[in-house]
């Protein structure tokens, strides 16, 4: 993967002006029915190399939470249903709320199989290959079940987490969200989404318009006149202008050809 510090390049976009909405745009593009999307997670290597690039771990917890998917190959499969299906909870929650994303939201029931008790089910493989990796389709009216999910992942997160001292000045203690290696990514994700979702300014969030040759992700606009109407003008922004010069072109030509045969 390239270097974990940009924030462009040919692999994935850091585009959402937040660590929860830049998981959420790890599916491309976001459209109604999820298809012929791109899955930018397949797998828990994707999963972590993603993780240590936005900065959910520090080079040190990336080792050791490789470590423990090495010894325990059914906990990264794990870990990695478990990123989905908060992803997917957090996006059908944001979709519900905001009008201009309504027609994207995942149905409830796609996503990652759960226990009767919103757990993870017991399978905790990958998806079969041709049933596709990312959870992405269909709609979801009501928004209450991804938030049970949510909270449900916040409690097992916070049960794995501990206040410890701090030796910075004037700092007594921080918290440490998660304390399992194996299950560090998505325990991070977990607090990170609800912390998000119980702050966030709806005013500021944004789609990027899929009916106008957009992707579908979503971003906070932090623009001082909320102008910000791309995921990013350089790329998406900067084909729908292109797009629409090509029609025009092809307009007039369409225009000139009638005139010329008409005279």
């Amino acid at each position: 993967m390239a270097n974990m510090d940009e924030t462009h390049n040919s692999d994935l976009r850091i585009v959402g002006g937040h660590l929860v909405l830049d998981l959420v745009n790890t599916v491309a593009p976001r459209t109604p029915d999820g298809s012929g999307h791109h899955e930018y997670l397949p797998g828990p290597e994707e999963l972590l190399a993603w993780a240590r690039r936005v900065d959910v771990l520090d080079e040190r917890e990336a080792g050791e939470v490789a470590a423990a998917w090495r010894a325990a190959p059914d906990s990264a499969a794990q870990a990695w249903r478990a990123a989905l299906e908060i992803r997917e909870a957090v996006y059908a929650v944001l979709s519900a709320r905001l009008p201009a994303a309504a027609d994207s939201t995942p149905s409830e029931g796609a996503g990652t199989p759960t226990g009767g008790d919103g757990t993870l089910s017991a399978a905790g493989d990958a998806p079969s290959e041709g049933a596709g990796t990312s959870p992405v389709a269909g709609r979801a009216p009501d928004p209450g079940p991804a938030l049970e999910r949510l909270a449900l992942r916040w409690a097992t997160a916070a049960a794995r987490s501990a206040l410890v001292l701090d030796g910075r000045p004037g700092r007594a203690a921080r918290l440490v969200v998660g304390t399992a290696p194996a299950l560090l990514v998505p325990d991070r994700l977990a607090s990170a989404a609800v912390e998000f979702l119980s702050t966030v300014d709806l005013d500021r969030l944004k789609v990027c318009p899929v009916a106008e040759g957009g992707c579908g992700w979503l971003f906070l606009d932090i623009t001082r006149n909320g102008s910000r109407r791309w995921c990013a003008m350089a790329d998406c922004g900067a084909q729908a202008k292109s797009r629409r010069l090509t029609e025009r072109r092809r307009a007039r030509r369409a225009t000139g050809v009638t005139a010329n045969t008409g005279s």
